[in-house]
């Protein structure tokens, strides 16, 4: 990168060199303990500095553990989907008017954690109801490791609590999917244009005049997979790429999806890999907690979450993920 060859790929190399720097951080600040501890040792040969050595060198050896931990936790084997934008899609499960206001409420809670961390947060397609819920909604995630900070929301998230429209104060349990898909880049995914039926519409909702009048949105049917794609902004051209590269992104989710199952039957242990099917958390309104059953952690501060504070769970889901994979090494 320093040398400023034209013939490189320095977006490439810049990557790469992101991905390194911190495993050599690590390996140079092992190195460096493990060289403290050795001059420490040497030192108590020395009458005039054993003293100090004494004092020194239990300091030094306390801290080795944590380093080899965090060297163990650098030397993983990353996902390389881990830095890259992501496409959050939420639908409502069974519960019906419930269901779907759940699932509002998902996506304000995402908007708000995206927010903290200073990613943006772009709604492609939304679906609402007349209550206020969501029918679907589709947004594009931008920031540094988005993907690798969502992935763990994928699956089925549970809900009980009394709702607005029930007047018999009766607890409903409801639930919502939510996908997070890695962005796809152009290289990952080639797209036939024979494998593809593009139709222009006219967009249905909120909009005015522009809306009712205009056939901007773009529906795209990838038929070899019965994938549907629709993108409603006003621009026809926008609406075009945008559609596409939700295409592009479910498309490559279907491959890493088929890549994961090949390598392993175990999905229990693929925390990460995203299988919606799979109850993951529950949300307790009269209790105020949310659940997380993959790591049965419950914490009592539900509020709190649904404004966006979910680092406490993302971690330890991390944490998990990270232990797990370190034992499948040992073993």
């Amino acid at each position: 990168m320093a040398e400023g060859d034209a013939g490189a790929d320095i977006a490439t190399l810049a990557r790469e060199y992101s991905d390194l720097k911190p495993v050599v951080d690590e390996i140079n600040a092992y190195r460096g303990l493990l060289d403290d501890i050795a001059q420490a040792e040497e030192m108590l040969t020395d009458p005039e500095m054993a003293e100090l050595a004494q004092e020194e060198l239990p300091e030094l050896q306390a801290g080795l553990p944590a380093l080899e931990q965090s060297l163990q936790i650098a030397l993983l084997p990353k996902d390389e989907a881990d830095a890259r934008p992501a496409m959050i899609e939420i639908r409502p499960g069974t519960g019906g008017d419930e269901a779907a206001l759940f699932a509002g409420d998902l996506l304000r809670m995402y908007q708000r954690y995206a927010e903290g961390r200073g990613w943006s947060f772009d709604i492609i397609e939304e679906n609402a109801t007349e209550l206020g819920g969501i029918k679907e909604v589709v947004a594009h995630v931008k920031g540094v490791n988005v993907f690798a900070r969502l992935k763990y929301e994928s699956g089925v998230h549970r809900v009980q609590r009394v709702p607005t429209t029930e007047s018999g104060g009766r607890i409903h349990t409801s639930a919502a999917t939510v996908a997070v898909l890695p962005e796809a880049e152009d290289v990952d995914v080639q797209i036939d244009a024979s494998d593809i039926r593009i139709d222009t519409m006219r967009a249905s909702g909120a909009g005015g005049q522009h809306v009712n009048t205009t056939d901007s949105a773009v529906r795209i049917t990838h038929i070899p997979t019965g994938i549907i794609v629709v993108s409603a902004e006003k621009s026809q051209h926008r609406n075009r790429e945008i559609a596409m590269q939700v295409l592009k992104t479910r498309l490559f989710d279907l491959e890493r999806q088929r890549i994961d199952s090949a390598r392993s039957e175990d999905r229990k242990s693929q925390v990460g890999s995203g299988d919606r099917s799979e109850r993951i958390r529950t949300y307790n309104f009269p209790q105020g907690r949310m659940t997380d059953h993959r790591i049965n952690m419950t914490l009592y501060k539900l509020d709190q979450i649904l404004q966006g504070d979910l680092d406490e769970t993302i971690d330890a889901l991390t944490a998990d993920h990270q232990a797990t994979l370190m034992a499948e090494m040992g073993q």
